[in-house]
C-alpha cells in the first residue's frame, strides 16, 4: 500500500512540475582544429653612455667654537633678567635670564657660516638604457571545433580534445 501511495505522490509531483529535462548525445561528424594568431613580444635593452652636465656648489664653512657666544649671551640674559624682577624674584629672574641667554648665545655661535660660495658645472658620464621589443607572429593551437547535427540543427562545441559525442540537454515544458 505504501508503494502505491508513494508512486501516486511522485506522479502527482511530476504532473504539477510542468517540465522535465533529459540529455541526449549527438555523434560528432567533424572535428576541426582551431588556431589563433598571436604576437610574441620579446624585450631587449639598448644602452649607451651619455655625458651630462652636473651643477655643483662649493661652500667654505667655519663655525665659532671658542665659547665667546655663550659668555656674551649669558651676560646679556642676566642683565635683562635683572631688569624684570623685584626683591627675591629679581635674583631668580637674573639667574634664569643668564641661563637662557647662555643657551641662545651658544646656539648662535655654533651655526655654520658660508664664506665665498660659488657654483660650477662639471660633466659626468652616465649610463642610459631603454627597452625595445622584438615582435614575432605565431599561430597558436587553441582547441577543436566539434560539429554534429541534431534534428536538422547544427550543433557546435569547442573543446581541447576531439569529441566523439556532444551532450545536448533537452528540456520539455508542458
Amino acid at each position: 500500500m505504501k508503494k502505491i501511495i508513494f508512486g501516486l505522490a511522485t506522479l502527482a509531483m511530476i504532473a504539477q512540475a510542468g517540465s522535465f529535462t533529459t540529455t541526449q548525445y549527438v555523434r560528432v561528424e567533424k572535428s576541426k582544429p582551431k588556431y589563433e594568431n598571436v604576437i610574441r613580444r620579446t624585450p631587449y635593452e639598448e644602452c649607451w653612455d651619455e655625458r651630462v652636465p652636473v651643477r655643483r656648489n662649493n661652500h667654505r664653512r667655519y663655525s665659532n667654537t671658542d665659547g665667546f657666544g655663550t659668555l656674551i649671551g649669558g651676560v646679556a640674559g642676566g642683565i635683562l633678567g635683572n631688569q624684570v624682577g623685584k626683591g627675591r624674584g629679581k635674583t631668580i629672574a637674573t639667574i634664569g635670564g643668564a641661563l637662557i641667554g647662555s643657551l641662545v648665545g651658544n646656539n648662535l655661535s655654533q651655526r655654520d657660516y658660508n664664506d665665498n660660495s660659488y657654483s660650477y658645472t662639471t660633466y659626468e658620464t652616465r649610463r642610459r638604457c631603454t627597452t625595445h621589443y622584438n615582435e614575432r607572429r605565431e599561430r597558436k593551437f587553441v582547441g577543436y571545433k566539434n560539429i554534429g547535427f541534431f534534428k536538422g540543427h547544427k550543433i557546435v562545441s569547442f573543446s581541447q580534445d576531439k569529441l566523439n559525442y556532444i551532450p545536448v540537454t533537452i528540456t520539455v515544458s508542458y
